[in-house]
């Protein structure tokens, strides 16, 4: 370590977290018809000056909540903290997907940041509130977010945020924190086609014939063993199906 002179390198002018959230939002337009779904995130307005009453920077513009780690914690545990402390939103498992470095991201100088994702229930949000450098805090649509003017490069992060989520949608179970622990067919579908437009999921033929045939989703059966069925969404019964425990090996529905 003698030989090591720190001087030599230079280091980054900041070191942040930035927290990607997601949510799926139902609406029923129809008594006997399932709900209409749709992918949703939670941005940031981000407010005229900071805490300290100096301008902020991309003031007014929208962004993933986030801030500056301090040095006696981890991207992961800044990640949590600017959340709550921006948006009210806390108790979220959060994981991490990238590392964003390219030079002149940010109008401060050389910010590195860790980005993060959680894709949440909406009751998971229901407590958000802005405070801190955040002015406001809502949830949009997918689509609405991408024609907003975000700050920094939050759209890069936003658009490879949105890839990871439609992987782990599409290869895991994770429609499951969606649906009630029984669920048609129909309810599977509609979740599944909030993160993709794939033929095999969009027609109702091909998902309807292939879904009950998957390993990890099975009937659901009352204690007779007869299958369940529901007439939640439509005039006629629908049978009910249960995710079981069966792992997950390689992509599932396409």
């Amino acid at each position: 370590m003698k030989k090591y002179d720190s001087s030599k390198y230079r280091t980054p002018d900041g070191y942040t977290a930035d927290i990607a959230v997601f949510t799926i939002l139902s609406e029923k337009k129809e008594e006997k018809a399932p709900p209409d779904m749709k992918l949703c995130m939670m941005l940031i307005e981000r407010a005229a000056k900071d805490s300290e009453g100096n301008q902020n920077i991309e003031a007014e513009k929208w962004a993933i909540p986030g801030g500056f780690i301090q040095p006696d914690e981890t991207g992961i545990e800044a990640a949590a903290r600017e959340l709550a402390e921006e948006t009210g939103v806390s108790g979220l498992h959060i994981r991490h997907f990238g590392t964003y470095d390219t030079p002149g991201r940010d109008p401060r100088g050389w910010i590195i940041s860790n980005a993060f994702y959680a894709i949440v229930p909406e009751s998971a949000l229901e407590k958000r509130m802005a405070s801190d450098d955040a002015a406001d805090v809502q949830l949009f649509t997918v689509a609405d977010v991408l024609n907003l003017d975000l700050a920094f490069d939050h759209r890069q992060i936003i658009r490879d945020a949105l890839n990871v989520i439609q992987s782990e949608m599409l290869t895991t179970k994770m429609a499951q924190n969606f649906l009630p622990d029984e669920f048609t067919l129909s309810e599977l579908q509609r979740v599944l086609l909030t993160v993709t437009d794939d033929a095999k999921i969009a027609s109702d033929p091909v998902f309807f014939a292939r879904a009950p045939k998957l390993p990890f989703i099975e009937l659901a059966v009352d204690e007779a063993g007869v299958p369940k069925k529901t007439t939640r969404h439509s005039y006629r019964p629908s049978r009910l199906y249960r995710f079981n425990e069966i792992e997950v090996i390689e992509s599932i529905y396409g």
